[in-house]
């Protein structure tokens, strides 16, 4: 055996410890007495460490170290016992009040309601005249007007803040979870925080001249800063699979390490010296992007890798990575729970083991540079996607390709936007900057054209079933590239498992994506998706199409889009902001040209309708007797009322009307009250079609529906919901004045039109 070879085999064994240290602290950190497998493992050390002694076998001592890695990550753990306990005592679960004072170890990062959490470490803790002191993890959360207070803060600001405790969970790394509601001091950080700071904002600032959506991708390539990048990008960036490029990895420290080894070398400084000069830079970097769990990763695996260099030692990728894991999950038990670091890990793992058999294997029907360059993301996908299947169920098809094209811009992109942010004249930094934006324009339009195709996203297992599924077919899909020459059955069983699986996926793509508008009537005019408990209708005039709100999640909504071939709506509209109206919004931001909604309560929905708007919508308040044109159709918004608060009773009705197009009224969740008020405005026309009020609910004007006198009643509601939709009355209402009722809990997709004759005609996806 070579020495070459016996040091790769060898490399292996920092593996068996990084392993076992995952799965101490894992076990760590989910049983709340630590200390007592702690000791268990302190004695098996000593039983291990006496074995060696006795035989010297190179298992016994992978063995030994690896317990006591894993004991040790266990100790960390129980070191915050005392702490955790000290908190316990001031009875903060009780919802006692708290005043708080910490320094801000992350991001401040915005929530759905409008306010924002951040992690810091809480140095005094007072209930009372109770106060604790000491180094206290927490996880602190303000309200919209908190959030405003902390605009200047950022890493390393002391803030003062009170507030009431939520219970924390023992499993994670936060002692305390504070609900602050009050922001006594919050300043800007200070020191060297304050500099790196200043070179964060004044990249972002200088990024702000330059043509979106290529500006605000610069400082998330450079420092993963992702606050100018729109919405639309931010999604399109994560459906096509490169989301990564704006996280800071393990690229972007070798990038910033090796270019500082190589000045350093050319300058003809000693080893030592560029040793020590590219730890300094890597601990700059660290700071200025901030620590998240894969910037830690990638710094602390280029770390020993720096130091393996100087002391002349080889260097093999996979010992690194473990030694590298192995102090980190010591020093930080809890990221054993972060997906970000395990997502981090399985990457680097994937291109140090699986990226050069892949290499080889497709090297046998291409060009090595091309097959090389086509294994890097392979091997990254392969070894990823059954953990992201954990969060997001889709499989991204088109995600290879997407890398295989961006890839090559992210080096040059990263590299200027990391120069212009320490770039120490304004003119430079906006030199550099703007040489950052070609490439990353680049990467944003690689991102928009990939999640514009409507079978890139295909859906998958959610769970762990569906992971299990995916890593089988990743194993699979590497057998059959590499070809082992060793196991030929193994590699032929692959091999028809893979084409079988890909005959299955370009069936099911294909009905979704070129088949799907075959399977619906072509000449529909309105339409209702089968969205669960929730609304979203559409309507088509000629090339023109209009949405009337969204239903609750996105991927119905995309499904139903796909189903009728519809890429771009002319109109949206939003009748209100219940989640089941606007919920799924994520999947045609970006896609309309205009969004006409009702009267906004929350700062979620201003947040929502600015989305709207970074996605190039533009945005028209509702008011009664408002008109538009879509295609041959006129529709008038017949609400909201004046005088509702902003909820169901303000909801922005609709009417449409057109030659040859089915007189329509669709009334979102006007309750009985508004049916009555509007009745008492409008001097209510008949109609073919009625959307029926909030999804059926006993809620309802009997003299609004007889009035309307409709042909057809579309009720969207989702099958076995809670609130017993659509209830006995309504249904008794539609049945008095002769109104057939279509549901999709029971009908699936609906659809309605004219056919040749003039006659109303009903489509249902099941039969009834």
């Amino acid at each position: 055996m070579s020495e070459r070879q016996g040091l790769r085999r060898r490399a292996w064994r920092p593996v068996a410890v990084a392993a076992a240290t995952w799965i101490g602290a894992a076990v760590a950190t989910a049983v709340p007495m630590a200390w007592m497998g702690v000791a268990g493992l302190a004695v098996a050390v000593g039983i291990a460490a006496a074995a060696f002694a006795r035989f010297r076998h190179p298992a016994v001592l992978v063995a030994t170290v690896a317990l006591a890695s894993a004991a040790a990550a266990g100790g960390t753990v129980a070191s915050l016992a005392p702490t955790r306990e000290a908190i316990d005592h001031l009875a903060v679960n009780g919802g006692r009040h708290l005043h708080v004072t910490a320094t801000v170890t992350g991001h401040v990062s915005g929530s759905a309601d409008g306010g924002a959490w951040f992690d810091a470490t809480v140095s005094a803790v007072s209930a009372g005249d109770t106060t604790v002191r000491g180094v206290i993890p927490a996880r602190i959360g303000v309200d919209i007007e908190g959030r405003e207070r902390l605009s200047v803060v950022g890493q390393g600001s002391e803030v003062v803040l009170a507030g009431r405790a939520i219970p924390a969970d023992p499993a994670e790394r936060a002692v305390l979870v504070l609900r602050a509601t009050d922001v006594e001091r919050a300043p800007p950080p200070e020191g060297v925080w304050a500099v790196f700071e200043d070179l964060r904002d004044g990249l972002v600032a200088s990024t702000r001249g330059l043509p979106q959506p290529g500006a605000g991708l610069i400082p998330g390539l450079a420092v993963g800063d992702t606050s100018s990048l729109d919405a639309a990008t931010e999604e399109a960036m994560n459906a096509s699979s490169l989301s990564h490029l704006t996280a800071v990895s393990g690229a972007n420290c070798a990038l910033v390490v090796g270019a500082a080894f190589a000045l350093l070398a050319a300058c003809g400084a000693r080893r030592w010296v560029r040793v020590v000069g590219a730890l300094l830079v890597l601990t700059g970097f660290v700071i200025l992007v901030t620590p998240e769990p894969s910037v830690v990763r990638a710094a602390a695996m280029s770390a020993i890798g720096i130091l393996a260099l100087g002391f002349g030692r080889p260097l093999v990728g996979i010992a690194i990575l473990s030694a590298a894991v192995t102090g980190l999950l010591i020093a930080d038990p809890w990221l054993c729970r972060s997906l970000g670091f395990a997502l981090s890990a399985a990457a680097t793992a994937a291109l140090l083991v699986l990226a050069r058999p892949l290499a080889d294997g497709l090297a046998r029907g291409m060009p090595r540079p091309l097959a090389l360059a086509l294994a890097v993301p392979t091997s990254a996908q392969l070894v990823c996607g059954p953990l992201i299947v954990l969060i997001d169920p889709h499989v991204p098809l088109l995600g290879i390709a997407a890398n295989l094209l961006a890839d090559p811009a992210a080096a040059p992109a990263t590299i200027a936007g990391a120069l212009a942010c320490v770039a120490p004249f304004p003119w430079l930094r906006d030199g550099l900057t703007a040489l950052a934006w070609i490439p990353a324009a680049w990467i944003a339009g690689v991102a928009q054209t990939t999640a514009s195709f409507a079978a890139q996203n295909l859906p998958w297992p959610d769970g762990l079933p569906g992971a299990g599924l995916l890593a089988v077919m990743g194993a699979a899909i590497a057998v059959a590239i590499a070809r082992p020459s060793r196991v030929p059955r193994l590699t032929a069983i692959a091999t028809l498992f893979v084409a079988g699986a890909v005959g299955a996926i370009g069936g099911t793509s294909t009905i979704r994506t070129f088949a799907g508008p075959l399977t619906v009537p072509t000449g529909w005019q309105v339409a209702m998706c089968d969205v669960g408990q929730g609304d979203a209708t559409l309507w088509r005039s000629g090339s023109s199409v209009a949405l009337v709100d969204t239903g609750p999640e996105p991927e119905p909504l995309a499904e139903c889009l796909r189903t009728f071939g519809i890429d771009r709506l002319d109109l949206v509209v939003l009748t209100h902001f219940d989640k089941d109206h606007v919920g799924g919004s994520a999947a045609i931001l970006g896609r309309a040209d205009a969004v006409v909604h009702g009267p906004t309560g929350e700062p979620a929905d201003e947040r929502l309708l600015e989305r709207y708007a970074a996605g190039g919508a533009r945005l028209i308040a509702a008011a009664v007797g408002m008109t538009g044109e879509l295609g041959d159709t006129r529709w008038q918004a017949l609400g909201p009322l004046p005088g509702m608060e902003p909820g169901n009773d303000a909801s922005v009705a609709i009417d449409v009307t057109g030659p040859g197009f089915p007189h329509t009224v669709m009334l979102g969740d006007l309750g009985a009250e508004p049916q009555a008020a509007l009745l008492r405005r409008i001097d209510v026309p008949r109609v073919e079609v009625v959307k029926v009020s909030h999804h059926g609910s006993a809620d309802q004007d009997p003299e609004l529906y007889r009035r309307l006198h409709a042909d057809l009643g579309l009720i969207g509601v989702g099958a076995d919901n809670s609130y017993g939709h659509p209830t006995a009355r309504l249904l008794d209402i539609l049945q008095q004045n002769g109104t057939v009722a279509a549901r999709t809990d029971l009908d699936g997709v609906l659809a309605v039109w004219h056919d040749g004759e003039g006659r109303l005609t009903l489509w249902r996806q099941r039969a009834p």
